[in-house]
């Protein structure tokens, strides 16, 4: 918080989060300023004469016309240091548990602390010398930021210069680690903390086009609809269709080294579930604690409406910084339909001309700026130390009124996204988990020589075929539904049997399962080429006179049933002998195929 007690302006004008103010000299846009007698933080968000609109993310209540306003000369900034992993801050990176220390369960207006502690002390390894020459983003060092992630301490953007010292041992984040002489002779203090404006990218040397999917441990996703490490993925759902719980599994079990999770307007006691869960949680890839690699950001929807913009490019700012260190960040935004709603209201307070169902005219763009921050890139850093690669995965939930596709934020968030997974209200209601409707959903990306390569040349072949059953489901169920099953052929009631072995053996999944809660891509592969193989014998018995019920009648149908119950280190010789099984089964039946 600012200093100065000699206010620069005064309130002319209140609208809610939405205050206008004069006298404020010097005054850019985006700037941080503090408002009335509290000192509630606001960003400018408009100059119009000698009059600025700020955009506060306090509760504005009982602020009246005429209290001082004070300009911080700042954009909104965040700070980047060791310390972020195992926090859970607001939207405006306010550490919530050190706020409830210092004033409760309930917290002031007005009350701010520094979001990383002052006092805590980092062990500071050097990885460099003395007269060293340096640029943005060249490593000076590592600490143990917790058991899992390893902290490397980097030279902010736009410093460059040689060392002229550096030192080893405990420090806190403010006290100095290094000397750099800058080329035009001045020496500066370098400490393990930077500070970045929160609406500004942090810069890239170069983007890198996508090589390999991000893979969740989710079988209809890593199979069917996949999205790339450094890709970005939308999951549109109604009330009660999942997208929580979905997040929290992408959460836990995604291929990342970071975990970013933005609580964007959610209701409280949702977060309060994750806020209670995730300390909990074990960390599949080490063992440890999950919070150990993991940063929440908590903005409910009780918080003032104004800090949800804040909230999702805080997120965004703390996962490019640990992109930079060369990690693969997962960003987990739930739900941007929140932030849309808080930029509706913004607007209408404003007086903007609105857009469609009254978002503003702007909203597609600021979406398509968010998303774009995302991505696969070499960063910054001395290129002797050879050439750091990092990613940001971006999974964005929406919550689409009723469910209703066609609305704004679903449809801007389309245009950008490269993977689409829609929520099915209808499977829901089925208890069919993760409720990912597969004649919706789509993914652009494409990693088909990536999946032939760990899986085998049938890959493509045996996805083609899977989504030709499910589709061709879905058309006879339209046709059960006027002239009934028995109307069927005995090929059209098999494609109905396999499809929802595909959907209830395959696809099904439960996230509190203890073993089918995380199925890794080989056995979900071997589960489907399972059914599949069992389709083919299948159909090959219906060719030679066998009928339907007596082939849904084996007794490695039963089996089939039961797989995703194989524990994850036995799976795949399991399913081998599931398969050695299924041609025996036949066999008996006199269909005779041979055993890839």
């Amino acid at each position: 918080m600012t200093e100065q007690n000699t206010p620069d302006g005064s309130i002319v004008r209140i609208s809610g989060p939405v205050v206008s103010a004069r006298g404020l000299k010097q005054i850019r846009l985006h700037d941080v300023v503090y408002v009335g007698r509290e000192r509630l933080i606001g960003e400018v968000i408009r100059l119009s004469g000698q009059t600025c609109v700020i955009q506060v993310h306090e509760d504005t209540s009982g602020v009246e016309i005429g209290e001082p306003v004070w300009a911080s000369g700042f954009p909104l900034v965040v700070e980047l240091g060791p310390g972020l992993v195992n926090q859970v801050f607001d939207g405006l990176q306010r550490p919530l548990y050190a706020l409830e220390a210092c004033d409760g369960a309930f917290l002031e207006r007005g009350t701010a602390i520094k979001p990383l502690s002052r006092t805590a002390r980092w062990r500071f390894e050097p990885c460099r010398e003395p007269g060293d020459e340096v640029v943005p983003g060249s490593l000076l060092g590592r600490v143990r930021e917790s058991s899992t992630v390893e902290h490397r301490v980097m030279v902010p953007p736009g410093r460059s210069g040689s060392l002229k010292e550096i030192y080893s041992g405990e420090f806190t984040v403010t006290e100095p680690i290094a000397l750099l002489e800058t080329p035009d002779g001045q020496v500066e203090a370098l400490t393990m903390m930077q500070r970045w404006p929160v609406r500004e990218p942090r810069p890239v040397l170069r983007r890198i086009d996508p090589r390999e999917p991000l893979l969740t441990g989710t079988r209809i996703i890593d199979l069917f609809f996949p999205v790339a490490k450094g890709g970005s993925a939308i999951i549109p759902g109604g009330f009660g269709t999942g997208k929580t719980a979905t997040m929290q599994s992408l959460a836990r079990w995604s291929d990342v080294d970071i975990v970013i999770y933005v609580g964007c307007g959610e209701r409280g006691n949702e977060m309060a579930m994750v806020l209670e869960e995730f300390p909990h949680l074990e960390d599949p890839r080490s063992g440890e604690n999950l919070m150990n690699r993991t940063v929440l950001i908590a903005n409910t929807s009780n918080m003032p409406v104004a800090a949800r913009e804040a909230s999702i490019y805080t997120g965004m700012t703390i996962a490019e910084y640990y992109r930079d260190m060369g990690y693969d960040v997962l960003i987990l935004a739930d739900s941007t339909s929140r932030w849309g709603e808080a930029l509706r209201e913004i607007s209408g307070r404003l007086e903007e001309i609105p857009g469609e169902e009254g978002y503003p005219a702007y909203l597609a763009s600021r979406i398509s700026g968010f998303y774009e921050r995302t991505g696969r890139a070499t960063v910054p850093g001395d290129p002797a130390e050879g050439e750091r690669v990092g990613s940001i995965s971006l999974i964005g939930a929406v919550s689409p009124p009723g469910g209703d596709f066609s609305e704004p934020i679903t449809q801007s968030s389309m245009r950008v996204a490269g993977a689409f997974w829609a929520l099915d209200y209808e499977l829901s209601r089925q208890r069919h988990f993760p409720a990912i409707n597969w004649i919706q959903s789509y993914s652009l990306y494409d990693f088909v020589d990536w999946y032939t390569e760990r899986a085998g040349e049938e890959w493509p072949r045996l996805i083609q075929e899977a989504m030709s059953l499910l589709s061709s489901e879905e058309e006879l169920l339209q046709i059960v539904q006027l002239v009934g099953k028995d109307a069927l052929s005995e090929n059209q009631q098999e494609i109905l049997a396999l499809a929802r072995m595909l959907r209830e053996d395959l696809m099904q999944q439960s996230a509190l399962d203890p073993v089918d809660r995380f199925s890794p891509l080989e056995k979900s592969f071997w589960m489907l080429k399972l059914i599949l193989a069992f389709h083919t014998l299948t159909r090959e018995a219906l060719a030679s006179g066998t009928p339907l019920r007596e082939i849904m009648q084996l007794p490695v149908v039963e089996s089939i049933g039961r797989m995703k119950s194989a524990p994850i280190d036995e799976a795949v010789s399991y399913l081998k002998a599931l398969l050695s099984e299924i041609h025996q089964d036949f066999s008996e039946l006199g269909i005779q195929i041979e055993q890839p």
